[in-house]
């Protein structure tokens, strides 16, 4: 009988260890699993943080990209139509063609504006400065002619179109400072020109040549508020607009 106790004993004692030691070793495997998630998790969050900060380095190339493009776009049609800046030209263009159809004659020769003179005929003058303004090669001296047209005829209608074309041909010469002195310009002196919007535009594409955003946004949505009939200057202020958000 003692000995069925004692051996009774002796088996719930050592099934009591093997259960503590068991119990112990699932506390350290779960510990160790609860570790390893941590670990996990830390490394999951590391990635997370990674991805996000070469989703905004991709965003921000994405958009110095379209900002280069955009660029790019311009200068192709500046090279195209010859004239610096393409936009809202077609009105003018018309213009100038029906006042060169008249028969002048301008006080030096067609062929050569060194030396030119005014010649009392604002029309001819003008038409005649226009003939080179396309010409890259006398673009200094279609610069100086225009000058020379606004001292001699402060009263002339085509003062706002000799404006705006300084200010074009000083841009083509990268004079961005004397551009921008022209087309704002044209906006003061002139604001019901058909040239106004769109020297106030390029008013503002100078702007952000220079760096000078929060500026240019400003300029791009006085374009739109003050020259809402101009279409075409107006979709092009909020293009701008849009790729500056």
């Amino acid at each position: 009988m003692h000995k069925k106790i004692l051996t009774l004993f002796l088996f719930l004692t050592l099934a009591g260890y093997g259960c503590a030691a068991g119990s112990s070793e699932i506390d350290r495997t779960v510990q160790a699993q609860g570790q390893l998630l941590i670990e996990n998790q830390q490394k999951i969050s590391d990635l997370q943080a990674d991805v996000d900060t070469l989703r905004g380095q991709l965003e921000e190339t994405r958009y110095q990209l379209n900002q280069t493009i955009e660029r790019q776009k311009m200068i192709f049609q500046q090279m195209g139509n010859g004239s610096g800046f393409s936009s809202t030209t077609r009105f003018d263009s018309q213009q100038d063609s029906l006042s060169q159809s008249v028969d002048t004659t301008p006080s030096a020769s067609s062929s050569n504006l060194s030396g030119w003179t005014t010649s009392g005929d604002d029309k001819a003058d003008y038409n005649f400065i226009m003939q080179f303004i396309n010409d890259s090669t006398k673009n200094n001296e279609t610069i100086a002619a225009f000058q020379k047209y606004l001292k001699n005829y402060p009263k002339s209608k085509y003062r706002a179109n000799a404006n705006y074309w300084l200010g074009q041909l000083s841009y083509k010469q990268n004079r961005k400072d004397d551009a921008s002195f022209y087309y704002a310009t044209v906006v003061k002196d002139f604001p019901s020109s058909p040239k106004a919007a769109d020297s106030l535009y390029k008013v503002g594409l100078i702007l952000l040549d220079k760096g000078d955003t929060k500026k240019a946004k400003t300029v791009f949505q006085q374009v739109i508020n003050k020259y809402p009939k101009d279409k075409n200057a107006v979709a092009l202020a909020n293009k701008k607009l849009a790729s500056l958000k």
